[in-house]
């Protein structure tokens, strides 16, 4: 396993959220029928930290980043919750705000940036043209100072001779130099807070690394909190400082990233841990969890886990288990949180 990220400082640690997402429920709409996308998420990230929303593909992460930015999918429906954003003119429930409101928040408390640069970018414009727009939609500024400012943060975001390319499109740009570019979208208006939904995916290996850096850059820099979206571990103890774990729509543990990891609570969390091969041997079997995720259709009643859990027993079958303190700031969602270390 990568070395794990050093615990946040104290003041983050004390500091007030700037995102306090409360019972977030997404569903969907479908031929069969109306499912559950999104389970009660609950979660906070407050401003100079990473959050990572850490789980398998179709598990909620990307669903609930959607939501908070009011990007859903008409037959997707956010169904109860709360989402504050403690921005410059006070909180805001993301979840019940206007339509008025939620654009003057995108981009100057709230931004996003997604994982798939090439569709995410305009092709008909130029970079330029895309960098400048959040300049002269926001602060009202004429196209010449607008220009000035996207060539700035082009230069900020590590792209080259950024005077030359500004009227270039973005097939011109390599993969990585497009996501630099969204991230540079991103962070033009210095929001409160960023959400990276899988921002290092279809990157090679050096790249990757590079766009991690310039995040948590800009971090520091702006004193964002970054909520990252990501099924790597290895990211995730490298990057973040917090950790909330998801399975099936619900986070099923949270925490500070070196406790989760170092003492998980959660079958599933352990689970994932132990399938990385830190220590494989040419020959040997490497370690997995067994069985899928359940269909969205028939999720169990009690424990979503439960079919997959070398824990499982009756109480699993009937009742869904809460988030409850298992540590200092460590939370899980299981009846035998202490049996999992000798799983």
């Amino acid at each position: 396993m990568t070395a794990i990220a050093e615990h946040p400082s104290s003041d983050v640690v004390d500091a007030d959220p700037a995102l306090r997402v409360d019972g977030l429920t997404v569903d969907i709409r479908t031929i069969s029928g109306t499912v559950r996308a999104v389970d009660g998420v609950t979660f906070e990230a407050r401003r100079g930290e990473t959050l990572a929303l850490l789980g398998e593909s179709g598990c909620g992460k990307s669903m609930t980043a959607t939501a908070l930015v009011g990007l859903l999918e008409p037959v997707a429906e956010v169904t109860a919750g709360r989402a504050e954003l403690t921005g410059r003119d006070g909180v805001a429930d993301l979840l019940a705000v206007d339509r008025k409101t939620r654009r003057k928040l995108a981009g100057t408390e709230l931004a996003i940036v997604f994982q798939d640069a090439l569709t995410a970018l305009n092709p008909l414009y130029t970079v330029g043209t895309q960098l400048a727009e959040p300049f002269q939609i926001h602060h009202g500024m004429k196209a010449r100072e607008a220009k000035a400012k996207a060539v700035k943060l082009m230069a900020r975001v590590g792209i080259p001779q950024p005077e030359t390319r500004l009227d270039s499109y973005p097939h011109q740009f390599s993969g990585g130099m497009r996501q630099r570019l969204l991230i540079a979208m991103a962070v033009a208006l210095n929001p409160r807070v960023l959400i990276a939904d899988e921002p290092t995916t279809a990157l090679d290996v050096t790249v990757q690394a590079q766009i991690m850096a310039l995040l948590r850059s800009l971090r520091s820099e702006y004193d964002m909190a970054v909520v990252l979206i990501t099924h790597d571990l290895a990211l995730v103890a490298e990057e973040a400082d917090r950790v909330a774990v998801m399975y099936a729509g619900n986070v099923v543990e949270t925490g500070l990233v070196a406790e989760v990891f170092a003492n998980p609570r959660h079958p599933y969390t352990r689970g994932l841990l132990d399938s990385v091969p830190v220590n494989a041997v040419r020959g040997d079997e490497l370690k997995s969890i067994g069985g899928s995720p359940p269909d969205l259709h028939s999720i169990p009643k009690g424990c979503a886990y439960q079919d997959r859990c070398p824990l499982v027993a009756d109480v699993c079958r009937t009742s869904k288990p809460i988030l409850a303190v298992v540590g200092d700031g460590h939370r899980s969602a299981c009846h035998f949180p202490q049996e999992v270390v000798s799983v």
